[in-house]
């Protein structure tokens, strides 16, 4: 199946402008168990962009060192367990140190029902997830994953068959981030998103990146929006936001373009999601 080239107006058509019937419940929850004592910094970055990227409440659930930080850039955040529409896993953690305790955690919500955006550190437990599961792999992690489901290294010549057997394996969504992104979901749905900067390639944008998709996917989840094509339209629809993200941040610094950091993408979310819905009914 041929991928399809995202753009501003596929993107429309998953993001939803709230009205005056909303609250925070009906617009979206997303929890993050995100970051570590040794990368606090994941967990900021990351709740930062999901509050940017316009979700109605952000829970986060972390290290106490992590947590502090949060708090103090993001006070309105929510520090305690309790419903979600989606979660955020792995980001800024490692897996080599992970306590026993925080293992069964994290398989406790990829055993339920709630969708799981999976990156980074928590990887390895993606196997045999009965949650609905987004991947976002680099392309060292996808050769990882890919040898923990017993499939071969993926060819790197042909990315959309790579990605899209590793979606059919995992039975999820594949974000397989670079400087072309490519997502893939069972049944052959491929997408391509080009939107974005060299300038990305830095620390903390994938953070950004896994803050942005807890987002949508929690407000396409509030609406009613739960299958695997609608995960995969998610997907796509915030690799695109944090390109364009980091491609306005980037400008700001003149032609053509210079360098940014991951706050920077972050910080520019509000004004790409409104440029995505100032022609999009309501």
């Amino acid at each position: 199946m041929t991928a399809t080239d995202w753009d501003a107006d596929a993107c429309a058509r998953v993001l939803r402008r709230p009205t005056a019937d909303d609250d925070k419940y009906s617009r979206g929850v997303v929890g993050l168990r995100t970051g570590s004592t040794r990368y606090p910094g994941a967990a900021v970055l990351g709740v930062e962009a999901a509050w940017r990227t316009g979700t109605g409440m952000v829970r986060y659930l972390g290290p106490d060192r992590a947590q502090d930080l949060v708090l103090q850039r993001r006070p309105e955040t929510v520090t305690a367990d309790g419903r979600v529409q989606a979660w955020v896993l792995g980001s800024g953690t490692d897996a080599a140190e992970r306590a026993v305790d925080e293992t069964a955690a994290l398989r406790g919500i990829l055993g339920a029902e709630v969708p799981v955006v999976v990156d980074a550190g928590a990887l390895d437990l993606v196997a045999g997830a009965a949650a609905p599961v987004i991947v976002t792999p680099h392309a060292r992690e996808l050769d990882r994953l890919r040898a923990s489901l017993g499939l071969a290294p993926g060819d790197r010549d042909d990315r959309e068959r790579t990605v899209s057997e590793t979606a059919e394996a995992i039975g999820g969504v594949v974000l397989s981030k670079g400087a072309l992104t490519l997502v893939a979901a069972p049944g052959g749905w491929t997408a391509r998103v080009s939107a974005g900067t060299p300038w990305l390639a830095t620390a903390g944008t994938g953070d950004v990146l896994g803050g942005v998709l807890g987002a949508v996917v929690a407000g396409a989840v509030a609406a009613g929006r739960t299958g695997a094509t609608d995960l995969a339209a998610c997907a796509a629809t915030a690799a695109w936001l944090h390109g364009r993200a980091g491609s306005a941040a980037s400008s700001r610094q003149g032609r053509p373009g210079g360098p940014i950091t991951a706050l920077d993408v972050a910080e520019a979310l509000p004004e790409v999601v409104a440029g995505v819905l100032g022609d999009s009914i309501a």
